[in-house]
C-alpha cells in the first residue's frame, strides 16, 4: 500500500484531505501538524510516496519542510494561502510536483488528483525520443522526479524497436519525441506508432523548437496528442504530460465501463458474448473441447426478502469475490444476470473441469457473510456443458439446463451436461 504524507498546521485542511484522498484511494495517510512531526514520519517510514506540505508552518515559516523532502527524493506538493509573483518565483524554482492556492475552492479536489496521478505514475513507463544527450538527460530527470519509469532512445529507428519489442507489464504510456533527428524523425516515428497504436492506446508529444502553426498542425493531423515548444518550464512540461496520462486514464475507465458489471467489477454479458464467441471459434479450430458454467445463487429471493436489497448486493460481490479466488486467473467470468454467473474454460479436461467446480462449491460450505448481528449461509448450484457445440450460445442453454436440474434436485450442487 502506498503512503501519502499531509503536513498542515489546520486540522480543517487535514481532515478534508484524508477524507477526500481516502475516497478515492486505497493508500496509508499520515498526519503531521509540524515540520518536528514530519520529519520524525520521513526518518521512521521506509518510503513515502508523495507528500503535500503546507508552506508556512509553525515551526518552520519559510517552507524548511519542502527543502527536506525534495532533499529526502519524495514527490512534493506545495499547499499555501497566498500567492504573489516573488513567492511564485520561488516556487517554481523548486524541484516540486506543483503547488495549490488553499483559497481556491476546488483546490482540493485539485489536490487529490495530483496525489491519484502521481501515486499511478509508479507503474507508467515512458519513452523520452532525442538525438541531444543533454535533452534527454533533462528530461528524463524531470520524469524521474514525477514517479514514472524512463526508457530513452537516441532516434526514431531506436524508439520503432524498443516499441515493437516492449513486454505487455512494461507496456509504455506516453512517447515523448523530438522532432528534427537523424535516422527518423519525429513525423516519421509518429506516422509509424500511429500503424500500431490508436491515441487513446499510447499518447505521443512532440517536442520542438519549431513552434510554427504548420508544423503544430502537420503533428496532431497524422495522430500526436500534443505540441510543446522548447524551452518548456519543468511546471508547464509535468502539467502537459499529466494531462495526457490522464486523458489515457479516463479512456480506460470508459472501456471498463462498457465491459464490466457496476456491482462486481466482474465482466458484463455483453463482453462475455463477444470475448467467448472468439474462443468458441478458437477452440473449434483446434477442435478441442471446453466448458461453460452457469452458477446460481440458492434461494436469492429469500434473501433480498429477509435482510433487504442492499444486503443482496453484498452477498452478489460476495459471490463474485469467492468464484475469482478459486477459478483460475485465464477463465472468463461474467456476472450474466441479477444473481446469475457465467464462466467459460479453455484448455482444460473433464475430469479438471469437474475438480475446479467441485472446488467452488465446497468453498461455498463453510462460508457465510457476516450481516451486523447474524451470519447469512450462501449457497450456489452449478450447471455444466463440457465439450463442444457450435455456438456459445448452444452451449448456455446446455449448462442452464444442467443448472435447472441440480435446482431440482435439492440445490448446493453442480451437474455436468457432456456432449
Amino acid at each position: 500500500m502506498k503512503t501519502v504524507l499531509i503536513v498542515d498546521d489546520s486540522n480543517l485542511i487535514l481532515d478534508l484531505l484524508e477524507n477526500k484522498i481516502k475516497k478515492v484511494l486505497d493508500v496509508t495517510i499520515l498526519r503531521a501538524k509540524s515540520y518536528k512531526e514530519a520529519v520524525q514520519y520521513i526518518d521512521e517510514q521506509e518510503i513515502i510516496h508523495i507528500a503535500i506540505l503546507d508552506l508556512n508552518l509553525p515551526d518552520a515559516k519559510d517552507g524548511q519542510i519542502v527543502d527536506f523532502t525534495i532533499s529526502k527524493n519524495i514527490p512534493s506538493v506545495i499547499l499555501t494561502g497566498i500567492m504573489n509573483e516573488k513567492l511564485q518565483k520561488t516556487i517554481l524554482q523548486k524541484d516540486i510536483i506543483d503547488y495549490v492556492i488553499k483559497t481556491d475552492l476546488n483546490s482540493m479536489d485539485y489536490t487529490v488528483n495530483i496525489v491519484n496521478r502521481t501515486l499511478s505514475n509508479y507503474d507508467r513507463n515512458i519513452l523520452v525520443v532525442d538525438d541531444s544527450k543533454f535533452q534527454l538527460s533533462v528530461i528524463s530527470k524531470m520524469l524521474a522526479k514525477m514517479k514514472v519509469n524512463v526508457v530513452t532512445a537516441m532516434n526514431g529507428k531506436e524508439a520503432l524497436e524498443l516499441i515493437k519489442n516492449q513486454k505487455d507489464d512494461q507496456r509504455f504510456s506516453l512517447v515523448l519525441t523530438d522532432y528534427n533527428m537523424p535516422v527518423m524523425d519525429g513525423l516519421e516515428l509518429t506516422l509509424n506508432i500511429r500503424g500500431m497504436y490508436k491515441k487513446d492506446q499510447l499518447s505521443i508529444i512532440v517536442m520542438s523548437t519549431n513552434d510554427d502553426v504548420d508544423t503544430t498542425t502537420k503533428f496532431i493531423k497524422i495522430g500526436a496528442n500534443d505540441f510543446i515548444s522548447k524551452p518548456f518550464t519543468q511546471i508547464e512540461f509535468v502539467t502537459r504530460v499529466n494531462s495526457n496520462l490522464d486523458l489515457l486514464d479516463l479512456f480506460e475507465k470508459t472501456k471498463e465501463l462498457a465491459t464490466k458489471d457496476y456491482l462486481t467489477c466482474s465482466y458484463n454479458r455483453s463482453f462475455f458474448f463477444e470475448s467467448g464467441g472468439s474462443i468458441v471459434d478458437k477452440v473449434k479450430r483446434k477442435r478441442g473441447d471446453m466448458a461453460v458454467a452457469i452458477i446460481d445463487i440458492d434461494d436469492f429471493q429469500d434473501i433480498n426478502d429477509n435482510y433487504g436489497y442492499d444486503t443482496g448486493d453484498c452477498v452478489i460481490q460476495d459471490v463474485s469475490k469467492l468464484l475469482n479466488m478459486n477459478l483460475r486467473s485465464s477463465d472468463l467470468v461474467s456476472r450474466f444476470k441479477d444473481d446469475e454467473f457465467a464462466v467459460l474454460l479453455e484448455d482444460i479436461t473433464l475430469e479438471n473441469t469437474e475438480a475446479l467446480f467441485n472446488k467452488v462449491r465446497k468453498s461455498f460450505v463453510s462460508h457465510s457473510l457476516e450481516n451486523g448481528d447474524s451470519s447469512i449461509a450462501i449457497h450456489i448450484s452449478i450447471g455444466v456443458f463440457y465439450g463442444r457445440e457450435e455456438t456459445l450460445d448452444e452451449m448456455i442453454k446446455k449448462a442452464k439446463s444442467s443448472l435447472l436440474n441440480a435446482k431440482a434436485n435439492g440445490k448446493k450442487q453442480i451437474l455436468i451436461n457432456k456432449h
